[in-house]
């Protein structure tokens, strides 16, 4: 079999590759270049390093190895995304369209194909049900990643393969530093890649600028401060807002008249919801439910976590409707909610949370 071992140089990836090998594979690495563009170019999201490390784990297993670029489809098909979500007003969520339009779409299309399988470092697994390939929940529940996949198409999870589904990040890390592997130690990466070398404000602030605006105490109509843009804010969010006598925190903005209202207190109730609307919803494996009329028990997620929430869902027209069993802080329109079945075993698929204004 013919397998492409998706690796960054972080420890994760580089153990896929003693993984495959142990199991009688010879993998050819691939290490995908990606970054934003800027006034002087490409900005690597990347460092040399990493790339020093791949190619050592290469060497060491004895493995192929290829460096390809997808600059330009990464800024097509997440850079640019991202702008558009925050200039909407919206939270969106880069690393599900990079897994979803780069890591197994462009690569794919570009290189993938010649593969029989696609091994990456995520804690996540599969599932066969009457030949049907299924996305499911990792063995470590604290590092699952099967959020950030709730976006594949049943074609890509039929192609994938996850080796350290099955371990925890304990055993990984344990793995790695029994074969000396250089990335043994190295801290786990955190969220969209170019945000490791811009800061984020700086970064929406290039494209969208600045826009003075209220913000407003969602209680009282009181104006409590000013921001540079509603664009710089999201929901749920609590530091950076600039004001003092706080906890503060963003429940809501006004787009049109570049607004942020905000609540006071450590745990205020305005930033809790129980329902969750998705539009857009697309099944990873198949359609399980149809036509169906009343609801269905099911778990979710609406960000990156390791706890699962219990809820029922229903369709109405073309949003399917969840309504949660206990308050969810900080939904917030454009963030992905992703649906799994009540065991919180098998990812059905994912929408895209909907403003109340798209209802």
């Amino acid at each position: 079999m013919k397998i492409a071992a998706l690796v960054s140089g972080g420890v994760d990836s580089s153990v896929v590759v003693h993984q495959l090998k142990e199991q009688g594979y010879d993998p050819t690495i691939f290490y995908i270049r990606i970054g934003m563009e800027d006034k002087d170019g490409y900005i690597d999201c990347p460092s040399e390093e990493d790339i020093e490390i791949t190619t050592y784990i290469a060497k060491k297993y004895g493995c192929k190895m290829e460096i390809v670029s997808l600059h330009e489809e990464y800024w097509e098909n997440v850079v640019n995304y991202t702008i558009e979500a925050v200039k909407r007003g919206q939270t969106p969520n880069p690393d599900m369209m990079c897994n979803k339009m780069i890591k197994f779409g462009c690569f794919e299309q570009k290189w993938g194909h010649e593969f029989d399988k696609i091994a990456t470092g995520h804690y996540a697994t599969t599932t066969e049900i009457d030949g049907k390939t299924w996305l499911s929940t990792a063995k470590d529940h604290v590092k699952d990643q099967t959020y950030f996949l709730g976006q594949i198409s049943q074609m890509q999870v039929s192609k994938l393969m996850f080796p350290i589904g099955n371990l925890l990040k304990s055993e990984v890390r344990a793995i790695a530093s029994q074969q000396n592997m250089p990335s043994a130690q190295r801290k786990d990466s955190q969220g969209i890649c170019f945000l490791g070398k811009i800061n984020y404000n700086d970064f929406i602030g290039r494209y969208l600028g600045e826009q003075e605006g209220k913000i407003i105490e969602l209680e009282t109509g009181k104006v409590v401060g000013k921001h540079k843009g509603y664009w710089f804010h999201t929901i749920g969010q609590r530091k950076g807002l600039g004001l003092s006598g706080g906890p503060w925190f963003v429940i809501k903005k006004d787009i049109k008249r570049n607004i942020i209202y905000v609540s006071n207190g450590y745990d205020p109730e305005t930033q809790y919801g129980k329902t969750v609307n998705l539009g857009g919803f697309s099944f990873i494996t198949e359609d399980i439910w149809g036509d169906f009329g009343g609801t269905k028990d099911i778990t979710f997620k609406i960000r990156h976590t390791p706890d699962f929430t219990k809820g029922t869902i229903e369709k109405i027209g073309d949003i399917y409707r969840i309504q949660s069993e206990e308050k969810i802080q900080g939904i917030a329109a454009g963030q992905f909610g992703v649906v799994y079945d009540e065991a919180s075993k098998l990812c059905i698929g994912s929408g895209v949370i909907a403003d109340d204004s798209e209802i």
